[in-house]
């Protein structure tokens, strides 16, 4: 996930997110099982496994006490630019922008099983996790996991390599990895583990920065975690060569709100925001501002008009790419 680049010092500790309780326990909304999580997921043991073999809670329970942590205690991550956090007023920019992809997104996980392959903090799995049968959030680092399982209950965490997915083969409805292909070395082995992993015709939801916009001119990325950003047509190509077949691609973009305050911070807020970032200084008008975005003031627009040339354009010109594709 993409924050801003001078955002790679450590600044602050997360508080508590400002999300709705429910995201953390969507176990009050619906039944949930509480079992054993090898009784729900097809894990296979080639990599990772769930936090401490134990249900949620005491997963939750056990990584806290394994960390030498009270655990009744959230300790929260801390912000190193590799993703995003929510409750940071200066982060607030880039957690509403992940968040518009992830509730547009969302739709595709209705009654399903899914993965995230790369969760990060945990908020957008529990997001897909509103709609979704159940979700198991993946990421490979442990402080990660052990901070989605204990912020998170209703979700099924566990710690694993993208480049070898802990399930079997075709037994996941929807795989979902938002702004993480970026950060692989070897995109076209993640893609070919997405096919392995997923039941024919299940679908593979993908977000990632526009090479175009986001790193303009550059022939390297500009964020420093990032290996290889894509633009839409490079994206098509690598989902093509998987097998998969892509069915929607959209393209995020500013809302009115948001272009008013490009205008209003010398063209370009993100600009702004990294230069405050590099400078170790927020101007309070810009961090009043960045604290102020919502969700709706992101748009997403699918390549749905009659003229080609037009949708090539607004995709080309897209903060985000946002791709639905489906497995052989």
């Amino acid at each position: 996930m993409q924050a801003p680049l001078g955002a790679t010092r450590r600044l602050h500790k997360a508080p508590a997110a400002d999300h709705p309780a429910e995201w953390a326990n969507p176990s009050a909304r619906r039944p949930s099982y509480r079992g054993e999580l090898g009784g729900w997921w097809p894990i296979d043991g080639r990599t990772g496994g769930p936090i401490s073999g134990k249900t949620t809670d005491e997963a939750r329970v056990g990584a806290r006490q394994d960390a030498g942590q009270d655990p009744d205690q959230d300790t929260g991550l801390t912000l190193t630019g590799e993703r995003t956090l929510p409750g940071i007023p200066e982060e607030n920019y880039w957690f509403r922008r992940h968040e518009a992809a992830y509730l547009r997104l969302a739709r595709y996980c209705a009654d399903a099983v899914v993965l995230e392959a790369g969760c990060g903090e945990g908020y957008g799995a529990a997001l897909l996790d509103r709609t979704a049968d159940r979700v198991l959030a993946l990421d490979c680092d442990r402080a990660t996991t052990r901070h989605v399982a204990r912020r998170y209950p209703g979700l099924h965490t566990v710690r694993g390599d993208l480049a070898a997915l802990p399930c079997g083969r075709s037994t996941i409805d929807v795989l979902a990895s938002l702004q993480v292909i970026e950060h692989l070395p070897d995109q076209p082995g993640f893609l070919a583990e997405c096919a392995r992993a997923l039941r024919p015709g299940g679908r593979l939801l993908v977000t990632t920065p526009n090479r175009i916009t986001f790193s303009p001119g550059r022939a390297t990325p500009l964020n420093p975690f990032h290996t290889r950003e894509l633009a839409a047509a490079e994206l098509t190509d690598l989902l093509g060569r998987a097998g998969f077949t892509v069915q929607v691609l959209a393209g995020l973009h500013h809302g009115p709100r948001l272009r008013q305050l490009d205008l209003v911070h010398g063209g370009s807020v993100v600009d702004a925001q990294i230069a405050a970032a590099l400078d170790g200084r927020w101007p309070p008008h810009l961090l009043a501002d960045v604290a102020a975005v919502r969700v709706e003031d992101f748009t997403v627009r699918d390549g749905d008009r009659n003229d080609d040339r037009d949708i090539d354009r607004d995709i080309d010109a897209c903060l985000d790419l946002i791709a639905v594709a489906t497995a052989p």
